[in-house]
């Protein structure tokens, strides 16, 4: 009880190495305790990835999930929660950067079985070629989990006209004395932001790296781990900003 725990996973592989990965996961904490979770998938573009994770929380148990995708051919995560103690709580927090044909799918599904529960899902993705991605996150309040607080939020960037993101946020509720909400949005660059940019004298390519580093990055500040954080930042970086740091593109 009470007891702390960190869980990194990465998963890499060569550029044109097929492969199939299957990773079974089961998370189960005691009273009071806490682990974040992180899970980084970077393998290669014929990589076909399949996780499962199933989470169980007693009283006043924490766990809280990040999950960055930026690999793989295809890829599958399913992440399952049981907040089963009165005082519980889970995040689960997600980043997907696609192109190509590379095709996501997110699915988690959160069950509130005490009171008190809190519940925080927050996804995004970037998605060009062809690329495309699928959440579906489902929160279940059931019968006697009064004054559940749970929120649910993906938010998409697209950009190219053949990109897809695909959402499906479900809730059910069965208790009286709750809080749930969900959010969803897929869009494009705003064109009054690189309007603006381009205003202070950032030339457009700067400024379409500046707005998608900036989409994605807010996913990154929510890490706890700073040489996590740090290492996603370069990799961030190598990507929406070919190697350039943001000050040199101000």
């Amino acid at each position: 009880a009470g007891s702390r725990a960190v869980l990194i996973e990465t998963y890499a592989g060569l550029h044109e190495a097929a492969c199939l990965t299957n990773v079974q996961t089961e998370v189960l904490l005691g009273e009071g305790a806490r682990v974040e979770h992180y899970k980084l998938q970077q393998e290669g573009d014929k990589a076909f990835h399949i996780a499962d994770t199933g989470v169980y929380l007693p009283a006043r148990a924490r766990y809280r999930s990040h999950v960055i995708d930026a690999g793989g051919r295809l890829v599958r995560n399913e992440i399952r929660v049981r907040l089963d103690g009165a005082g519980s709580e889970c995040v689960l927090n997600g980043l997907y950067l696609l192109g190509a044909r590379q095709h996501v799918d997110n699915h988690t599904v959160i069950d509130h079985l005490a009171p008190e529960g809190t519940s925080r899902e927050y996804y995004k993705g970037v998605l060009e070629g062809h690329s495309r991605s699928v959440f579906s996150g489902k929160v279940i309040v059931h019968p006697g989990a009064r004054y559940t607080d749970a929120l649910q939020a993906n938010h998409n960037l697209l950009l190219s006209e053949n990109a897809e993101a695909d959402i499906r946020p479900q809730l059910e509720i069965y208790a009286d004395d709750v809080k749930c909400a969900h959010g969803a949005t897929v869009g494009r660059l705003d064109p009054d932001a690189l309007y603006y940019l381009k205003s202070r004298a950032i030339d457009e390519d700067a400024a379409r790296s500046l707005l998608i580093y900036a989409f994605a990055n807010d996913v990154l500040d929510r890490l706890p781990l700073e040489p996590v954080r740090a290492y996603l930042e370069r990799t961030l970086t190598a990507r929406l900003l070919h190697g350039r740091k943001v000050e040199e593109l101000i």
